[in-house]
């Protein structure tokens, strides 16, 4: 009796370790390829790539690739010593893919696929849906297992998936890992690792108080010169800062600190670099054969073929790869104006009209319909934002009303007023007083964010604090001011690293922000003005919770050109806890300085941007002001005081 019930124990436990050996296997079924071939397989990424896996109970590494026009396809790498006839893959199906299970190959292998044409031409092809790469100069992929991290996030997670980010403060700090911060290590590049770096970071975003940081580069890219806008590795962090569960552990770290993460995302074209996605077997698999719709001929890049199945499939899974593998909170769609015109960056010539004889890309618009209903449907709270430069409208419009579907758009339009106004001599600035209030007339077309990204501070544009007219002094007194009409102003808020200190020289990545400028006083001032400004903006709803509406902003006066001051406020549904912004754009001090407000009741001051903390010339402004009857600007209530030159004064009502 006793071997009969030995005998069942083996049993059961050659059962549940079969069980586990299925669970680890990696195949890809008819069902799979079909649904791939019509563009809707959002998982293909957990069967296209390397991938561990077991197969009559022994470990090894599952690999699969598209190459639909390729005579053959092998498997090199340093497992196999990089030999070239060893591994030939099986093409399993009609839609071009080829598969292999390799025994005993383990993790961080380099590979690359050997595709042969059927002219006999060899490429040395990365894999597009590598979890991992060889640092740069280096380009083949590395073998990884993204699924062995243990998550610590939950609560955040699921406390995301119930924000309405229109109402919610949204405050974003646009950094670049590689030059934020160098470390002392004396290497080179001086990276930090991923891990290093959210330890630091962290602690910066907590002091300053932003709600969000956008991560520049992360998806692996061959040139630092391009700061990862030409991408080769869309399914990989960049080797550069360590491992994907380093990069795990960075996303982890920032929301268990209440800090979403933000990735830049790069659909509109790929680097051509021999090993990335162009000419994949020989043939324009992700691109467009038609040059006159396949590149930019400014960039020097490639643009995929948005009307193809399987690349709409490569794309939109990528954006649910990073959700759902790394928790990402929501992606900046890089260049979407480039998507959406087809003689974007064109000339006649250069490109060829749609059916109707327009230049709009009409499987562009598909593919962000597409896109966006397929994320913000699943994942409600995560945000897709887009870099869009034009007047396309409803871009932030819901898919069903015919919008494109994002949640948010750059406001560009603003972004180019507000530094073009902020550069003028004040002299200059009462003949385009409208420069600055001409955003609020459309403001309600859109949800936007108000950026000033890495592209203002590069080129020779100057950092924001050297556009500034004037002495330093005035320089800095300027930027307080301009910041705190961006903040006072409808929209959400996007610096960029640097920005917030007043860094002076323009960025580069190829060294730190120049830190050592906290030392100075003007600069520490500016830090200090700026953490004010991102503590009152998340303090109070009025700054935040209807920025899309007539109702959250209302000015007192707009037209006030002679003295080149702005004057208005934000409220929200309850009425209460107004915040009244007046801004004198002037070296002028405006004495007795009226202002007709809605509410007869006290002013209290909350922030005066020429305080001597902030490096001011200390100018006092009353700590508090009683309104008092009397007609102004049509309002039925008057209050006054002496406005300082060069001067933001914040009150509360």
């Amino acid at each position: 009796m006793a071997r009969k019930k030995d005998t069942k124990a083996e049993t059961k436990t050659a059962v549940k370790a079969a069980a586990k050996t299925d669970e680890r296997r990696v195949f890809i079924s008819e069902a799979d390829q079909y649904v791939f071939g019509q563009g809707t397989h959002y998982d293909i990424y957990k069967k296209l790539g390397a991938h561990p896996s077991v197969e009559d109970g022994i470990e090894g590494m599952f690999f699969a690739v598209w190459a639909p026009n390729a005579a053959s396809v092998n498997v090199i790498g340093t497992f196999n010593g990089w030999n070239e006839d060893l591994h030939q893959m099986e093409k399993i199906g009609p839609i071009g893919i080829y598969t292999l299970f390799i025994p005993g190959v383990g993790e961080n292998e380099m590979y690359k696929y050997l595709i042969r044409t059927p002219e006999g031409e060899k490429l040395y092809k990365a894999d597009p849906f590598a979890n991992y790469a060889e640092m740069r100069p280096g380009n083949a992929s590395k073998t990884y297992d993204i699924t062995k991290f243990k998550w610590t996030d939950a609560a955040w997670m699921t406390d995301r998936t119930g924000k309405d980010y229109n109402k919610e403060p949204v405050a974003i700090y646009e950094c670049h890992i590689g030059s934020w911060m160098k470390h002392p290590d004396g290497t080179k590049e001086g990276f930090y690792n991923y891990r290093e770096f959210a330890d630091r970071i962290v602690e910066y975003l907590k002091e300053m108080k932003y709600t969000h940081i956008e991560l520049m580069g992360i998806a692996e890219y061959p040139y630092d010169g391009s700061w990862g806008y030409q991408v080769t590795g869309y399914y990989a962090p960049t080797s550069r800062y360590g491992t994907p569960d380093d990069f795990m552990y960075l996303i982890n770290m920032l929301h268990k600190n209440k800090i979403g993460v933000i990735l830049d995302w790069v659909p509109a074209h790929f680097a051509t670099d021999a090993h990335g996605l162009g000419r994949f077997d020989g043939q324009c698999v992700f691109e467009h054969p038609d040059p006159r719709i396949g590149e930019h001929p400014d960039w020097g890049t490639k643009i995929f073929n948005y009307g193809k199945n399987e690349v709409r499939n490569f794309l939109i899974a990528n954006a649910l790869f990073w959700i759902k593998e790394y928790h990402i909170d929501g992606i900046r769609v890089d260049a979407v104006a480039s998507m959406l015109y087809l003689d974007y960056g064109k000339q006649d010539g250069q490109w060829v009209p749609n059916k109707y004889g327009g230049n709009e890309n009409l499987e562009a618009i598909e593919f962000f319909k597409h896109l966006n209903s397929v994320v913000c449907g699943t994942y409600p709270g995560f945000l897709t934002i887009a870099e869009e430069s034009t007047a396309w409208p409803k871009v932030t419009g819901k898919v069903e009303e015919d919008g494109l579907g994002f949640c948010f758009k750059w406001n560009m339009g603003w972004m180019h007023d507000f530094c073009e106004y902020m550069k003028l001599d004040p002299y200059f600035r009462k003949n385009n007083h409208y420069a600055m209030t001409f955003a609020m007339t459309y403001n309600s077309s859109e949800n936007y964010i108000l950026p000033l990204s890495h592209d203002e501070v590069v080129h020779l544009k100057c950092s924001m604090v050297n556009k500034m007219p004037g002495y330093p002094v005035d320089k800095y007194a300027n930027l307080r001011l301009g910041y705190t009409y961006m903040f006072g102003h409808s929209g959400k808020k996007l610096l960029f690293m640097g920005q917030d200190f007043g860094q002076e020289r323009e960025w580069s990545e190829e060294r730190e922000l120049d830190w050592f400028l906290l030392a100075e006083e003007q600069n520490k001032g500016m830090h200090e003005y700026v953490k004010e400004l991102l503590k009152m903006y998340r303090k109070y709803p009025a700054l935040y919770s209807i920025d899309n509406d007539w109702s959250g902003f209302e000015w007192l006066n707009a037209d006030d050109a002679d003295r080149s001051v702005y004057s208005f406020f934000r409220k929200d549904e309850t009425g209460k806890n107004n915040i009244m912004f007046v801004i004198n754009m002037t070296p002028m001090m405006w004495e007795d300085y009226k202002i007709g407000v809605p509410k007869k009741k006290k002013y209290k001051l909350l922030l005066n941007s020429d305080d001597k903390r902030f490096g001011g010339n200390g100018h006092e402004i009353p700590a508090e002001l009683n309104a008092v009857k009397g007609e102004c600007n049509f309002k039925k209530n008057i209050i006054s005081f002496d406005l300082p030159p060069f001067t933001a004064a914040v009150f509360i009502f």
